[in-house]
């Protein structure tokens, strides 16, 4: 029976897609993104009128959106466990378009009797007794313009992702809002400040509720020109202008995927931007392969500048040059997390473009652990605290990818979700040691900083073991997931969605790298003697509370999600407390594919806890033992071993200059691709407008000039005026002649017309 039941699960609960009718937080979702978008504006016109500048606008506004976003998970878990769709209003776009009736409904029959689904991820031995509902989305559309025939919508999209999003984006964002009265207080525009980042918010929180892939393309749009506008807050120092370019222009290389790849998808799911249309069309096979194909990889083109994948994550690491609350928002909760939320909403395509199910290797599994990888390494080499964090970030959002390629689904979003903590908690606690000593420069202006700044220290000692994935703090939850959800080895993966070893070898090399350039940060950072100058002190109120609250959420956001078995031992009786973010999250409707769920393995869990701690262990013997020791010897106040490994023996030396060079890739685009386009290739094309445009212009005026000169004096002047004048010529001669005739005699006249019936007689009869 529970074999049937799992089946009827799989085929009956897609059958529904959204529904039209729920609470009215999930109705009315659109309030939450606009409130930000008025404060801006709020903002702009009376900001510097009141008393904080504008920032109370800003906070108020955020605040009451995240209040809203609460009420509106509340509503959404509601709406996912109880909503019974076969008595409201839900239906598929097919049904919708057949019969034009905003208020049919879907009704699933099983012999006969309307049934009620299992939960999909119920498994084999499991009570299948227990009732549950579809996640189906909450629609609300109205009609945006129309053209060449075709009504487009916008509205909003309410499901588990976007609702999970609204939480985090607003969390984060109130919590940058209040940091950001401290840290940016006296800048010279901090009105302006505070403006961008409730656009950004609101952007942000827009984005993640489009109802269509217009909608999404207009909120991406201006998330990076928010981004642009906060990353350059400080135009005046060039370096910071130079930042916001690079990151503006990156993404624009990205976003031509990005406008290709929604191209594509309109065309080929019959001329239509809804969201929900075209994941349906995907998971039914209404779109062709190809077409599928060269969208998802247009896509992730979009992915890999947007979310910082290799080889386009160059502009990221540069973005820190913006104020650091900005830098908190973007790695945490906006900016680079947008591309992940574009693949996870538009799964589908990705899903069946790139063949995840039964392969061993895609594109975009590809590029998420090269990622995860790549980026690590490129934080051992860094001494701007902000910029270890930075590529900590592209390395987490390449598990983030990685996981999405390989299937993965739910954890990715739950990786997601925790790293938006501990990661925002990490900017925002590097953010205070600096505003203590003014510097961002680890191995110079930092050191011994947990005498002087003891709350922001253990905030980041808590984000930094969330983040190496050290049980039982969040990060190992979500990280744990990724890698049994590559399926590789075969381990504990029975029913993965493919057998993604590479993936899962890359991924424990990661979380090795994670734990070893953290535990460097640290020691630059907090340990040792203070190399700085000055007196540091521990930030203010405004500034050590956000911290405590992100680490707070850094240790205890893994447990939402505890895999069956936890705690009871009996994978087969789950309690109510295990798997509950990817029964709030996950979607369980028409728009998205059947993914399947990986059994979680103890033996993995145990085996990659190890080898993350292998890293952060001979870090911690390299600063903690090595250097430290040689430092008492000296009395110097070291940062590294004055005759260390990379300079002394030779592979580790050229590693460590390509790692300082960051693979030479700004090389290869500011020196090659933009020096050969402002160089030789500018020249060449200067030289070929002169020379070959300009001389095919010039001989075509100079042959319409010769050419005119021709038809003027041979054919007009020769020819045509010649025969106008003869014919002038030929009409005188023959009046003159005819004047002969016309003499006015009776007698004449009578002769002629005597003489003209003689000649017609004559002719009459001849002929007959």
């Amino acid at each position: 029976m529970s074999g049937l039941m799992s089946f009827l699960a799989v085929e009956a609960v897609p059958d529904v897609s959204f529904t039209t009718d729920a609470n009215w937080f999930l109705e009315n979702v659109w309030i939450i993104p606009l409130l930000p978008v008025l404060s801006f504006f709020a903002i702009i016109f009376f900001g510097k009128r009141l008393p904080q500048g504008g920032a109370e606008i800003g906070i108020a506004a955020v605040g009451v959106a995240f209040v809203l976003a609460v009420l509106t998970n509340i509503a959404w878990l509601d709406h996912r466990d109880n909503f019974d769709y076969h008595d409201g209003q839900t239906r598929t776009h097919s049904e919708k378009h057949s019969d034009g009736d905003d208020h049919a409904s879907a009704v699933i029959d099983v012999d006969g009797v309307p049934e009620t689904v299992v939960l999909s991820f119920a498994e084999e031995g499991e009570d299948a007794g227990e009732e549950s509902h579809p996640s189906v989305a909450v629609v609300n559309e109205m009609s945006w313009l129309t053209n060449g025939g075709i009504d487009f919508k916008a509205g909003t999209m309410l499901d588990g992702p976007a609702a999970l999003m609204l939480f985090v984006v607003t969390l984060i964002s109130l919590l940058v809002h209040i940091y950001s009265t401290d840290y940016v207080s006296g800048d010279r525009r901090y009105t302006h400040f505070f403006a961008f980042l409730s656009l950004f918010t609101g952007s942000m929180l827009a984005y993640v509720v489009s109802h269509n892939i217009l909608q999404m393309i207009v909120t991406w749009e201006l998330v990076g020109l928010c981004s642009f506008a906060l990353i350059g807050h400080w135009w005046e120092e060039k370096p910071n202008s130079d930042a916001a370019l690079k990151a503006f222009l990156t993404n624009r290389v990205g976003d031509i995927g990005l406008l290709v790849g929604m191209v594509i998808l309109f065309f080929s799911a019959g001329g239509t931007f809804d969201v929900i249309e075209i994941n349906e069309k995907a998971v039914s096979g209404e779109i062709s392969q190809t077409a599928l194909t060269w969208a998802a990889i247009s896509l992730t083109a979009a992915v890999m500048s947007k979310s910082g994948q290799f080889v386009l994550h160059t502009w990221l690491p540069d973005a820190m040059a913006g104020p650091t609350p900005v830098s908190a928002l973007i790695h945490a909760a906006t900016l680079v997390v947008a591309g992940v939320f574009m693949i996870a909403r538009l799964y589908p395509v990705f899903w069946y473009g790139f063949v995840i199910p039964g392969s061993s290797i895609n594109g975009l599994a590809l590029i998420g652990s090269i990622t995860v990888v790549f980026g690590g390494l490129l934080a051992f080499v860094q001494n701007d605290i902000k910029k270890v964090l930075a590529y900590s970030t592209v390395s987490q959002l390449g598990y983030m990818v990685l996981a999405l390629g390989v299937g993965a689904w739910t954890a990715a979003i739950f990786h997601l979700f925790t790293h938006a903590f501990f990661k925002a908690g990490l900017f925002l606690g590097s953010g205070s040691v600096a505003h203590s000593v003014h510097s961002f420069d680890m191995k110079n202006d930092m050191g011994g900083m947990r005498k002087f700044m003891p709350t922001t220290f253990k905030t980041f000692i808590i984000c930094s073991i969330a983040l190496a994935g050290v049980f039982p703090f969040a990060g190992f939850w979500s990280k744990d997931e990724i890698l049994v959800g590559t399926g590789g080895f075969g381990v504990g993966a029975e029913k993965a969605n493919g057998e993604y070893t590479l993936m899962l070898v890359m991924g424990l090399v990661g979380a090795m790298l994670t734990g070893a350039y953290m535990t460097r940060c640290i020691y630059l950072t907090f340990f040792g003697e203070f190399r700085g100058h000055g007196h540091p002190h521990e930030s203010g109120p405004r500034i050590t509370i956000p911290l405590i609250i992100l680490s707070v959420f850094a240790f205890g956001a893994g447990f939402l999600n505890f895999p069956p078995g936890f705690l009871t031992g009996d994978a087969k009786k789950p309690s109510f407390w295990q798997e509950r973010f990817g029964h709030f999250v996950e979607p369980l409707a028409a728009y998205f594919p059947p993914i399947s769920h990986s059994v979680p393995s103890w033996w993995l869990a145990i085996i990659a806890s190890v080898i993350g701690l292998i890293g952060p262990a001979i870090a911690y013997f390299y600063y903690f033992v090595l250097v430290d020791r040689k430092a008492n010897e000296t009395g110097e106040k070291l940062t590294e071993l004055p005759n260390g490994p990379t300079s002394s023996i030779g592979f580790l030396k050229a590693g460590h200059t390509l790692l300082v060079n960051k693979y030479y890739l700004d090389h290869l685009y500011q020196n090659v691709i933009v020096g050969f386009t402002k160089g030789p290739l500018s020249k060449a094309a200067y030289w070929f407008n002169q020379n070959v445009l300009d001389g095919v212009v010039d001989e075509a005026g100079r042959s319409a000039e010769r050419s005119g000169r021709f038809i003027y004096r041979f054919i007009d002047q020769g020819f045509i005026e010649g025969v106008v004048n003869g014919s002038g010529r030929a009409s005188s001669t023959g009046g003159q002649g005819l004047r002969k005739i016309q003499t006015g005699k009776v007698q004449q006249y009578a002769a002629l017309l005597f003489a003209g019936a003689t000649v017609l007689a004559g002719i009459f009869m001849i002929v007959n």
